[in-house]
């Protein structure tokens, strides 16, 4: 026995006289007098008791030597994820090569040094309660295992965390980021192959924005062929149907082959595409031969406003081919002159409920401006604006995600937009340019000729042919400009996705850029009617160049009540879906009901209340779990009171991608790095037997003694009170109160 707390034998000495001190003394002055026989019994009976309670005060305990096994633990995590059934560890499903090196390697060499407990992962972290698995889990979330291991072990001891698994994470989050935070290395043992026999896998499938309305959409594939140089197909389905089909060879570095398809989605309705690879004998795994992708439709009709400082012949042919174009409103406003008072006067073009809002020249507010989804100005000088219209312009494209389209010489001469608030709007500098639009006839060898930019190949806004090489090659064929302004560098961010070939060099023709939440470009040429009025009449260059380009400017514009983009889900995600509500000058409204409902792809609905949760954007959130492969179709509606704020629409696809077999082989990339930021260490199956002696290395702290308190029981309580109440009876009896 010994104290917990510790003091030296004088003091301990000490205590002793002192309580005994006290105890002769507080009977040694009694009024009644005592014999001296009695008033020894009172002392002794009170100085006992007093020391019983000093000696529970010093907590007396028993030391207990330990035991050969420490007191620390070993999470041993086994991944039971889909992909561990695949049969590459000699031959073998990975789950039962796991579970041989699981009994014959970690648990039987972690006996009688360290307290193993098993848990399995996947979907989530459980604790196992056999000795045999079955890896059926959708997905193998190593990161949130590492997690839950941390905060189910924090009050413990942890030597380390041994990771039996094939590397795959297809969690949402990095692994890597969140092993940091376990306080305990972690020892990562592979099972599997590195390297597969026969396997074909498409690896990406993207959807461009859409060319003009009903048209064309661009997928961009990438697709890759593991122990096979031989060349393979890949074939295209819309909706389950076969659309096309292209051969493709391998490259012979292993890096993806990438291919592009053109499509046409429908106008009214979500189109689901699929690209797969047919199978071959003796593939791996055939589930990632197939990924798809979902393209939503355009949506409503996007409103245009152009805004001419005079009337132009360009401007007409641009207002035409967007007016012709079905997914367009157009409202225009040309500046005529001014009347005989000296005001400006303007012609507008619209329908009877906007056109009062434009009499004068230019929207008064923000709730009118913010009702179109693009601007356009087109030849305007610096004083056709006031300092509130730009300013209220600057905002359109920054905060209401709006776009900015702006063309024409007289807005690039030096009375144009330079030092306006537009200035930073626009992807091109307006200072340090030369003496504005430089202008060149037929006669001259040099004319400013077109050529488009690597960039702008495969842009949405530059496709007019079905590849890049033959978009690049009709654009070399459309006729010169009369001229191009010359301006400043592209800012930081901006692509130049055309430029003209002048006779001092190469200018920027068409530019664009991401600004706040909307996107801005730059058409700096004069004259591009010609490609209409010079090329044959069946050619639609002209056309589509002006409507990809205005649709492309409209793209992120979203409506007042928006719900946010869902992207990449799997079956069994979960997952906030996000309402943003605006109002008309598109300022968050923080006070809405939002309802969402959720159409399951069998057609079974469901109802939820968004609530609140970023009052800055008035995003409205609520949980979703996805638990089917299918389209899911998302409707929101915002009310405040009675009154409805506006509703939105949106579709998701669940399983496009199996996640899970993506890249079957084992990932030895992914073990090593969580082992390495963790201080522990990547063992192939063939090491794990080196495990134990790893770990008994890095468990540098011996096994503790453990201490049994004496004093916390009953029987202590007891003989206390017992010695009291004999003290007490004793002093009654004597004659003492």
């Amino acid at each position: 026995m010994q104290f917990a707390i510790s003091l030296p034998w004088w003091v301990l000495a000490l205590l002793a006289a002192a309580v005994v001190a006290v105890a002769v003394a507080s009977y040694s002055g009694a009024i009644v007098p005592l014999p001296r026989g009695r008033r020894g019994a009172l002392s002794l009976l009170r100085a006992i008791t007093l020391l019983l309670i000093v000696v529970c005060l010093l907590r007396p305990v028993r030391v207990i030597p330990p035991d050969a096994t420490s007191d620390a633990v070993v999470p041993v995590l086994v991944d039971i994820s889909r992909s561990m059934q695949l049969a590459d560890a000699d031959g073998r499903p990975r789950i039962d090569a796991a579970q041989e090196l699981l009994q014959r390697d970690v648990l039987a060499g972690l006996a009688g040094r360290f307290r193993s407990e098993v848990w399995t992962f996947g979907n989530a972290l459980t604790q196992a309660k056999a000795n045999t698995f079955s890896a059926s889990d959708g997905r193998s979330d190593l990161s949130g295992a590492l997690r839950a291991v941390r905060e189910r072990y924090r009050d413990r001891r942890v030597a380390a965390i041994v990771v039996i698994s094939d590397g795959g994470d297809t969690g949402r989050d990095e692994a890597a980021n969140e092993v940091d935070a376990a306080d305990a290395p972690v020892y990562t043992v592979g099972v599997g192959t590195p390297r597969v026999a026969s396997d074909f896998e498409v690896t990406e499938v993207s959807a461009g924005e859409a060319a003009v309305t009903d048209s064309s959409v661009d997928l961009t594939v990438a697709a890759v062929s593991r122990g096979s140089d031989a060349p393979f197909d890949l074939r295209v389905l819309e909706n389950g149907r076969p659309i096309d089909v292209r051969r493709v060879t391998p490259i012979g570095d292993g890096s993806p082959v990438r291919a592009v398809f053109t499509v046409s989605p429908a106008a009214d309705t979500a189109t689901q595409y699929t690209v797969e690879i047919p199978s071959a004998s003796g593939e791996l795994v055939l589930e990632n031969n197939r990924r798809s992708v979902l393209v939503e439709p355009p949506g409503r009709r996007r409103r245009v406003l152009v805004v001419e400082g005079a009337p132009g012949f360009e401007h007409s042919f641009v207002k035409r081919a967007l007016a012709s174009d079905p997914g367009f409103e157009v409202d225009s406003v040309v500046r005529k002159g001014r009347d005989v008072k000296g005001d400006a006067t303007f012609f507008v073009q619209s329908t009877d409920a906007r056109a009062p809002q434009l009499a004068a020249g230019f929207p008064e507010d923000r709730k009118t401006l913010f009702a179109y989804d693009v601007l356009v100005l087109a030849n305007m000088e610096g004083d056709a604006l006031s300092r509130a219209d730009l300013e209220m312009a600057a905002a359109f494209v920054g905060e209401r995600g709006g776009g900015l389209l702006v063309l024409g010489a007289k807005s690039f001469d030096r009375q144009g937009l330079l030092g306006t608030a537009l200035e930073d709007v626009l992807p091109l500098g307006l200072s340090n340019r030369g003496g504005g639009v430089a202008r060149t006839s037929s006669r001259q060898e040099t004319p400013f000729s077109v050529a488009v930019t690597p960039e702008g190949q495969s842009h949405p806004v530059m496709r007019i042919g079905p590849s890049a090489e033959d978009t690049a090659k009709r654009w070399k064929s459309v006729p010169p400009l009369a001229g191009a302004a010359l301006l400043g560098a592209p800012r930081p961010g901006t692509q130049v996705l055309a430029v003209v070939h002048a006779p001092d060099g190469s200018r920027p023709l068409v530019a664009v850029q991401r600004y706040g939440q909307g996107r801005s470009m730059m058409f700096t040429g004069e004259a591009s009617w010609r490609w209409r009025m010079q090329l044959p009449s069946d050619d639609r260059t002209f056309e589509l160049f002006w409507r990809q380009a205005v649709r492309w400017l409209a793209a992120p514009a979203p409506d007042s009540v928006s719900i946010a983009p869902i992207e990449g889900m799997a079956v069994g995600d979960a997952t906030p879906v996000g309402v943003d509500v605006r109002n008309d000058e598109f300022a968050a409204v923080t006070d809405a009901d939002v309802s969402i409902r959720l159409t399951l792809p069998g057609g079974e609905t469901r109802t939820l209340r968004g609530a609140l949760t970023d009052p800055r954007l008035g995003r409205y959130s609520g949980d979703v779990r996805f638990e089917q492969p299918g389209i899911y179709r998302i409707s929101a509606e915002a009310r405040r009171g009675n009154t409805l704020l506006g509703s939105s629409q949106r579709s998701v696809l669940v399983g496009g991608t199996d996640r899970e077999t993506s890249d079957p082989r084992l990932n030895e990339d992914v073990l090593r790095r969580v082992a390495r930021a963790s201080g522990g260490q990547y063992l192939a199956a063939r090491d794990a037997s080196r495990l134990p002696a790893l770990l008994s290395e890095s468990d540098d702290e011996p096994p503790a003694p453990r201490l049994v308190d004496l004093w916390d029981n009953a029987w202590i309580f007891i003989a206390v009170v017992m010695l009291l109440a004999a003290e007490w009876t004793l002093r009654r009896r004597w004659g003492l109160r």
